[in-house]
């Protein structure tokens, strides 16, 4: 009896200890599905341009997501085609750093992060360029570049910044 209370305690005490973080996924969709959930990187909020923005180097252009997804918006096309034509003009390795909001555990956001990724580099090499000059990384949720709560700050932290591999 004993043994099965302590066990019952054991397993309590590590279901508490593995919460998520004080971020809470419902919080962001709580005002309803129109406004969060389905928001589109193509919303321009207080002439905000999501498709202006870029946290890339070597004149790589950030490609942006929409909110818990990794395919790339058609509105990212133009940023993808300046990307292939940067790494068409070099032979160095190109690095493609996934990046994910702060909504959604740590897990959750590293596989977002290399999924993310993961496409950028396969429209790459679709373009011609050698599969072996293109790496990835995840960040996950560990590199924004904008802290503030709002809608504009989680689109530009949902995104993959490309560079050369120095």
């Amino acid at each position: 009896m004993k043994l099965k209370i302590l066990l019952a305690a054991v397993g309590v005490a590590l279901l508490t200890g593995c919460s998520s973080k004080s971020s809470n996924l419902n919080d962001y969709i709580a005002e309803g599905s129109d406004k969060y959930s389905g928001e589109s990187i193509n919303i321009l909020e207080d002439n905000f341009d999501i498709t202006q923005q870029n946290s890339s180097s070597d004149n790589f252009k950030s490609i942006y997501f929409d909110f818990n997804d990794f395919s790339i918006n058609s509105s990212m096309t133009n940023n993808m085609d300046s990307n292939i034509d940067v790494a068409h003009s070099t032979q160095e390795y190109i690095v493609l750093e996934g990046n994910c909001d702060e909504f959604g555990t740590d897990e959750y956001n590293y596989a977002l992060g290399l999924k993310r990724a993961k496409n950028v580099k396969d429209a790459i090499v679709v373009s011609g360029i050698d599969e072996s000059r293109v790496n990835i990384v995840s960040l996950g949720e560990s590199a924004p570049v904008c802290s503030e709560q709002n809608k504009n700050c989680y689109m530009l932290n949902r995104r993959v910044d490309l560079k050369l591999s120095k």
